[in-house]
C-alpha cells in the first residue's frame, strides 16, 4: 500500500489542477490575469530528481496523455512535453546540487519553459493571437507567482514523501 503513495499524489494533483484553474482569470485593476496551475509537472520534476527518472517519465507519459485527452484535444502535445521536461530535469540535476531550493528554482524555470513552448505552439497553429508581451504580463508572470507559492508551501512535503518512499524501497528485501 505504501508503494502507491507517489502515484496517488500524482492523481490527486492531476485532479486539483482544474479545480485551482477555476480561480482564473483574476480581475486586477481592470485587467485579467490568468493563473495556470502546473502542480503535476512540478511534482513529476521532483520525482525525476529525487526518486527515479524512468518512473517520472512513465508517469509523465501517462498523465500527459490523460491531459491531452481530457483538456486540450490535441493528442501528443503534453504526452511529449511532460516526459521531455522530466528528462531535462534529470540531466540538469547531474551537474547541480539536489538541494530543495535548487530543485524548486529548476522546477519553476522548466514550468516557464513549458508555458513558453505551449504559447509558441498555440501561436503557430493559430489558437492564440496575443502578443508575447501580453502573454508574459497576463499569463506567464501570474502563473509563475501562483506556482512558486504552491512549491514554497508543498515542495518540502514532496521531497519528504519521495525520499521516504525511496528509503523504503531500498530497505526492502529482494
Amino acid at each position: 500500500m505504501k508503494r502507491m503513495i507517489i502515484p496517488a499524489i500524482a492523481v490527486v494533483l492531476f485532479y486539483l489542477e482544474p479545480v485551482f484553474g477555476l480561480f482564473s482569470p483574476l480581475d486586477i485593476s481592470g485587467e485579467y490575469r490568468f493563473l495556470i496551475p502546473r502542480f503535476l509537472i512540478m511534482y513529476l520534476i521532483f520525482i525525476s530528481i529525487y526518486y527515479s527518472r524512468n518512473r517520472a517519465m512513465l508517469y509523465a507519459l501517462l498523465f500527459g496523455l490523460l491531459y491531452d485527452v481530457f483538456f486540450i484535444d490535441i493528442i501528443g502535445l503534453y504526452s511529449f512535453l511532460y516526459p521531455l521536461i522530466c528528462l531535462i530535469a534529470s540531466f540538469i540535476v547531474k551537474f547541480i546540487h539536489q538541494h530543495l531550493i535548487v530543485t524548486t528554482t529548476l522546477s519553476l524555470v522548466l514550468v516557464a519553459g513549458l508555458e513558453f513552448v505551449l504559447y509558441q505552439f498555440f501561436s503557430l497553429i493559430g489558437l492564440t493571437d496575443i502578443s508575447l508581451a501580453v502573454f508574459v504580463r497576463e499569463r506567464l508572470i501570474p502563473t509563475m507567482i501562483a506556482n512558486s507559492i504552491f512549491l514554497v508551501v508543498l515542495g518540502w512535503a514532496f521531497k519528504y514523501v519521495i525520499n521516504a518512499r525511496l528509503l523504503q524501497r531500498l530497505n526492502q528485501p529482494n
